[in-house]
């Protein structure tokens, strides 16, 4: 079984880190994993995608993939592209702290102000952070705890002074949700 999560947003949200963050938290678990990122030429502002391809066994799906079962949708700058990919029934997060209008999928959809709810807790830069908790949470794609434990590794050695920020902002988001809304996995893949 395979999992393709698409990941949207601007430049400067941290779409690649939680990318990244998603893609070697599954590895550790003992998943098989692909990741792409995209990303224009600006430092910030610039649109910015990631995929992630999760799976239970070899992956057929390329990284860069025309049909996602999931999406972190953090800018709608990214949203018209990100929609056309998904397909039905599975689960979109959607960051309502920017987006302005209402959007709609014919799947699960996990509205949560996610830039508001770091900037909250002090941390706004670690906003894709508390949306990758609320998706692992949501989705049971990861554990927390795994999440959690890699927020170190995935860092450059010049940005790990962020790893506690991260490793906070992970545990905030994944409170949030209260139960799993659209399960990744099936009950014989959950311990793979």
């Amino acid at each position: 079984m395979e999992r393709e999560i698409l990941l949207s947003g601007i430049g400067g949200q941290g779409i690649q880190l939680a990318a990244k963050t998603l893609a070697v938290a599954a590895m550790h678990e003992g998943r098989r994993v692909l990741m792409f990122g995209t990303y224009g030429g600006e430092m910030r502002g610039g649109d910015t995608e990631a995929a992630v391809v999760v799976g239970t066994a070899s992956l057929l799906t390329p990284p860069v993939i025309d049909v996602a079962w999931a999406g972190l949708a953090m800018h709608p700058m990214g949203w018209p592209g990100m929609v056309a990919k998904l397909r039905r029934g599975g689960i979109v997060l959607i960051n309502t702290s920017v987006f302005e209008h209402p959007v709609t999928y014919d799947g699960t959809l996990l509205p949560l102000a996610v830039t508001g709810m770091a900037a909250a807790a002090g941390m706004q830069q670690a906003a894709a952070m508390l949306a990758l908790g609320a998706f692992a949470a949501a989705t049971g794609i990861v554990k927390i705890e795994t999440l959690q434990a890699i927020a170190e590794e995935v860092l450059p050695p010049y940005r790990r002074q962020f790893a506690a920020a991260n490793r906070r902002a992970l545990g905030i988001g994944y409170e949030t949700v209260a139960s799993q809304l659209c399960p990744a996995w099936s009950g014989s893949e959950q311990g793979v």
